[in-house]
């Protein structure tokens, strides 16, 4: 691997570490502020919805510039929002008016994260070529995953009242922060300046595109052409559907198990963020075993996901913590081991077809429309008071039912062309130019 490549993982690693810890700093925040449950996960679904509207500008924002100088905009749009946060006391003494506050300012985080995500993955394919994809993402995923751990814990250990104590106590902190959210939220802050930083370390690729389209209407069209061509792809069209659906349920996971901690363990949210943890801990050893799968085998690991969405319907009959851990561990295992070979799958196809950036706009278009739609059913079963174990079990249920129909869809298109597990792998011209 380059030394660039490691650049690209730090920056990664350190941005993904503040995303998760202003995440639960974020939910503490909704706590203070009297916030209803549901609106947890619904400023989440406001972070998704910029991914969703943004997406056919993206591709074209990332593939315009070196992806590190792109990755150093949209870290620093990131400590905007993030400053923005901090400053929700400054809004107005209505806790309505501050919550608005904290919504908009996670929204611009979720900008500063539709841009920064096609020129994270899209450098990938630029470093490395279509044999060490696999590696590379696995890499990536798997620090990815460690920096979820780090972030998720560092967020609850941040907001945990003997540790905001101590951070209040310092003497430049308790002149800016009144309270464990500023407190925590500013520390983050210094975290994504870190990341913005790393990204100017970022070398060059002299990987170059088309001049990209710049007229918001004619790029909304070609946007729907990319989308059109990686869905009716064989290989992509199912890469795309896995993925979509992992980051969905993923994302989704993330409050089901805060408030499964707190509804079926009796957990406080610093404590509940220990089980996210948990889970990533899984994930992480899970990318780390899909390393060694070869992408010309990344499509034999789909049954996976189905044991994956079994596995979730463990949770409501474990309260030991052993039991806990072990069946989170699991969980995260498997949908690491199936996700990343995925991952990997579709990102090939897209250079290939497309473009590394507008490749990643299109996968985090439907990602991300996803998790909207998954996040929206998840609200409004808390909204309809279904106890958390009964939204366990049907969660459960529906990811292991659509991988059944994915893995059927996949034999057909095999059916059909009985050749087409050896265009895996092999180069295609694409829209990129190397000098």
């Amino acid at each position: 691997m380059k030394k660039g490549f490691y650049l690209v993982m730090i920056a990664q690693a350190l941005s993904s570490v503040a995303d998760n810890a202003l995440l639960i700093a974020a939910i503490a925040l909704i706590a203070d502020l009297s916030g209803p449950d549901w609106m947890a996960p619904m400023m989440k679904w406001w972070f998704a919805l910029a991914y969703v509207i943004l997406a056919a500008f993206v591709g074209a924002f990332a593939d315009s510039f070196p992806k590190g100088r792109v990755m150093f905009i949209t870290n620093a749009i990131k400590v905007c929002g993030c400053l923005l946060m901090f400053s929700y006391q400054s809004f107005g003494p209505s806790n309505t008016d501050q919550l608005l506050l904290v919504f908009c300012a996670y929204t611009l985080v979720g900008i500063g994260a539709a841009a920064y995500s096609p020129a994270k993955y899209g450098i990938v394919t630029e470093m490395l070529p279509p044999e060490l994809l696999v590696k590379g993402n696995s890499w990536i995923e798997g620090l990815t995953v460690l920096s979820i751990i780090v972030g998720t814990v560092v967020g609850g250990i941040l907001i945990h009242p003997t540790v905001s104590q101590a951070l209040q106590s310092h003497a430049w902190i308790h002149h800016l922060a009144q309270t464990r959210t500023e407190a925590a939220i500013l520390v983050i802050a210094i975290v994504y300046f870190l990341a913005a930083a790393t990204n100017l370390l970022i070398p060059l690729t002299h990987v170059r595109y088309p001049r990209q389209q710049t007229h918001p209407l004619k790029l909304i069209r070609e946007f729907r052409g990319y989308i059109r061509i990686l869905w009716h792809d064989k290989l992509g069209q199912i890469s795309l559907a896995v993925t979509t659906l992992f980051w969905g349920a993923g994302a989704t996971l993330q409050f089901i198990v805060i408030e499964w901690g707190a509804k079926h363990l009796g957990y406080r949210l610093d404590q509940a963020s220990i089980l996210m943890g948990v889970a990533a801990v899984g994930t992480v050893a899970g990318s780390i075993l899909a390393g060694r799968v070869p992408l010309k085998r990344a499509l034999s690991v789909l049954p996976v996901g189905v044991i994956m969405g079994f596995t979730v319907m463990l949770m409501p009959i474990v309260h030991d913590t052993w039991a806990v851990y072990s069946v989170l561990l699991l969980v995260g295992g498997l949908s690491g081991f199936f996700v990343v070979p995925m991952n990997a799958l579709l990102q090939h196809r897209g250079h290939v077809l497309l473009s590394a950036g507008h490749s990643i706009a299109v996968q985090n278009f439907n990602e991300q429309l996803n998790i909207l739609l998954m996040l929206a059913l998840y609200s409004l079963m808390l909204w309809l008071d279904l106890p958390i174990n009964a939204i366990i079990i049907l969660f459960g249920l529906m990811v292991s039912g659509l991988m059944l129909v994915f893995i059927h869809w996949n034999r057909l298109n095999h059916r059909a062309n009985p050749g087409l597990k050896n265009t895996i792998g092999q180069h295609g011209h694409g829209q990129a130019l190397r000098h």
